[in-house]
């Protein structure tokens, strides 16, 4: 082994845990941009992430979930899904000021402008039924995976201390907590009831000391979601 070789094997050795918990989140965003914003697109970007996850096992870096942590992470994940699909739910129709108002400045940040799909390409008559479950298998077991090791495990720690896998999963620190709900609702296309779901994991992890309970949460969240897609037909939040 050359001189070369020995340093990139020592660099990815010491950054292990770093790399565990950012790559497969890295590697989400970079596709997310170089591949076709396409049913197979997206299906493509899955599998490669899921093979990255898999492959790096950022989650031999926690104890075990607990059982009896499932019914919290239930219970928020629950939530989290009313809250992120209430502002948008047809009754609202009575209202219309109220979503001029949320399209407005409650999808995206205030500096874009949202407008509301026509159609989508995730849709079964669009993508076929595969694509569409691989879309929903997608969000709810892939990225919402993902994120949770890269928000709560990795950068809420990260901002406390550089050697984050040192910091407790029970240390509260108000400026990390807020910056990171910020920007994980800054990431979605809902970006208010983002941070709001960002708080609610976040407290979640500070509750139970078990980044596995946001992981259940998350996933809980975005099948709920992805099911309400399917069934009424509400692309948009895909």
């Amino acid at each position: 082994m050359n001189s070369a070789e020995t340093s990139n094997t020592s660099f990815f050795q010491r950054h292990r845990t770093l790399i565990d918990h950012v790559a497969p989140f890295a590697a989400w965003l970079i596709l997310m941009e170089a591949l076709p914003r396409t049913a197979g697109g997206y299906a493509l970007r899955t599998l490669v992430c899921a093979g990255l996850f898999l492959w790096l096992r950022p989650w031999r870096h926690y104890d075990a979930f607990q059982l009896r942590h499932l019914p919290p992470a239930l219970l928020t994940g629950i939530v989290v899904w009313a809250v992120w699909i209430l502002p948008e739910l047809s009754f609202w129709r009575e209202w219309p000021g109220w979503i001029e108002f949320y399209n407005r400045w409650g999808i995206l940040p205030p500096w874009e402008t949202y407008r509301a799909p026509a159609a989508s390409f995730y849709a079964p008559e669009a993508a076929g039924w595969s694509l569409t479950l691989v879309r929903l298998a997608g969000s709810a077991l892939v990225i919402a995976v993902i994120e949770e090791y890269f928000w709560r495990g990795f950068l809420y720690r990260w901002l406390m201390e550089r050697d984050f896998s040192q910091v407790a999963l029970d240390r509260f620190a108000l400026g990390a907590f807020a910056l990171t709900a910020l920007l994980f609702g800054l990431e979605h296309n809902r970006w208010l009831v983002g941070i709001i779901a960002g708080l609610a994991y976040g407290a979640l992890v500070l509750r139970t000391r078990d980044l596995h309970a946001a992981v259940v949460a998350h996933v809980v969240t975005n099948l709920l979601l992805g099911l309400y897609v399917l069934s009424a037909g509400a692309y948009g939040f895909w």
